[in-house]
């Protein structure tokens, strides 16, 4: 995955990913997946370029640890 950017819009944080033109659907699948188990993102959105580019949206609500506290920070 390249060119991850992050947007955090009120209680949601956004994250665009770019998938280069070589990967197939099935790669793009996993990788997202594993991003959704491990990181908690979701998809939100997808474009499929003219030239096999794929644009991706995540989306994940924000929490006190990705608001930038430290983990395991009792408050």
């Amino acid at each position: 995955m390249t060119n991850a950017e992050a947007v955090i819009d009120g209680d949601w944080e956004y994250r665009r990913v770019q998938l280069p033109p070589g990967v197939s659907r099935l790669s793009a699948a996993v990788q997202l997946s594993i991003q959704a188990e491990f990181s908690g993102w979701e998809l939100s959105n997808v474009r499929l370029f003219a030239d096999g580019t794929r644009k991706v949206w995540l989306r994940r609500r924000r929490s006190l640890t990705t608001a930038g506290l430290l983990p395991g920070l009792i408050t």
